[in-house]
C-alpha cells in the first residue's frame, strides 16, 4: 500500500462525512447539466439515488477494504451501484452513459476534498485515490447494466413468445396451439410449458397443435413437435397435429420423418372434428367455445 493512501482515505472519508449532502447535490447538478447521464430521471429521483450512493460510499471507505475492492466488497455500496445501473437499464440509457454517471461523482467528491486539502501534494494523492475508487465503481456499474439489460431482453423475448403461442380453448376439453413462424428449441419449451399448464387447468382430453403457419418442416422442427406430443401424452391427453399441407407432407415424406404414430389432419376444422370424436362427446351448440 502506498504510504500516502491512508491519508488520502482519511481525507476523502472526511469530505464525504462533513460534506455528504453538498457532494450529493453537486453530483445531481452535474448529471442534470449533462442530461444524457441522468437517463430521463427526475431531479427528485436523482437526489434520492445520490444520497443513498454517497452514504454507501462513505460507509464502504470506513470498512478498511482496499481501495480497489471497496465497490465490490462492501454490500451496501455494491447494492447502490446495482440499483443505479438497473434503474438506467430499465430507462433505456446506454451502458456508457450509466458508467459515466458514476464517474461524474469524481468531480463532486474532488471539489469537496479540495476545500479541505492542506497542500497540493495531499490533493494529488486524494485525486489518485478517488480515481481508483470510482473507476472500479464505474466498471462494476457497466457490468451490472449489461447483465440487467440482458435479463430484461430475455424476459421481454419470453413474453413475446408466450403472446405469439397462445393456448386456445376450441371446445369443452379440447385445446389448440396455433403455431406461426419457426419452431426452435426455446419456443418449443414455451409452447410445451403453456400447453401442459392449460391441459392441467382445463382437464383437457385432446390437444391440437396447428402448424398451418409454420413455413416449413425439417428434421429439427419434427423433433420439436415429437417432444411436445410426447409431453402431452404423458399428461394422459390425446394429441392431434393439423395443418399438414401438401408441400409439408412432401417434405416430411422426403426426409423420411415418421409421424405415423401421431394423429394428423389437413386442417384445423378436421382436427377439431377428430378431437370431438376422441372426447366421446356429441357436438352441441351449447358447448363453450373460445380462448382460455
Amino acid at each position: 500500500m502506498n504510504a500516502s493512501e491512508p491519508e488520502a482515505r482519511l481525507s476523502v472519508s472526511a469530505a464525504l462525512r462533513e460534506q455528504g449532502e453538498k457532494v450529493a447535490d453537486r453530483w445531481v447538478q452535474l448529471q442534470l447539466e449533462r442530461s444524457v447521464l441522468g437517463a430521463g430521471l427526475t431531479e427528485a429521483e436523482l437526489r434520492e439515488e445520490a444520497d443513498a450512493f454517497v452514504d454507501a460510499l462513505r460507509a464502504g471507505l470506513e470498512t478498511g477494504h482496499p481501495v480497489d475492492r471497496v465497490a465490490t466488497a462492501h454490500p451496501e455500496l455494491r447494492q447502490a451501484i446495482a440499483d443505479l445501473s438497473l434503474r438506467r437499464a430499465r430507462g433505456g440509457a446506454t451502458p456508457t452513459a450509466t458508467s459515466l454517471a458514476v464517474l461524474a461523482l469524481k468531480e463532486a467528491v474532488l471539489e469537496a476534498v479540495q476545500e479541505q486539502a492542506h497542500d497540493t501534494h495531499a490533493l494529488y494523492h486524494a485525486a489518485v485515490f478517488v480515481n481508483r475508487l470510482l473507476d472500479t465503481a464505474g466498471a462494476l456499474s457497466f457490468a451490472t447494466y449489461v447483465e440487467g439489460r440482458e435479463e430484461i431482453i430475455r424476459r421481454q423475448s419470453r413474453q413475446l413468445l408466450e403472446i405469439s403461442t397462445p393456448v386456445v380453448r376450441l371446445w369443452d376439453r379440447v385445446l389448440a396451439v396455433p403455431l406461426i413462424g419457426t419452431l426452435d428449441t426455446t419456443r418449443t419449451q414455451v409452447v410445451m410449458e403453456n400447453l401442459l399448464q392449460a391441459i392441467e387447468r382445463d382437464e383437457a382430453q385432446v390437444a391440437i397443435i396447428d402448424i398451418t403457419g409454420v413455413p416449413t418442416v425439417d428434421t429439427a422442427v419434427a423433433h420439436h413437435l415429437m417432444q411436445t406430443v410426447n409431453a402431452v401424452r404423458l399428461m394422459g391427453t390425446d394429441c392431434v397435429i393439423s395443418g399438414i399441407r401438401p408441400p409439408i407432407a412432401q417434405i416430411i415424406a422426403q426426409l423420411g420423418i415418421d409421424l405415423s404414430a401421431i394423429l394428423t389432419r389437413a386442417t384445423l376444422a378436421d382436427a377439431l372434428a377428430a378431437a370431438i370424436t376422441l372426447t366421446d362427446r356429441p357436438l352441441r351448440s351449447a358447448d363453450p367455445v373460445g380462448p382460455r
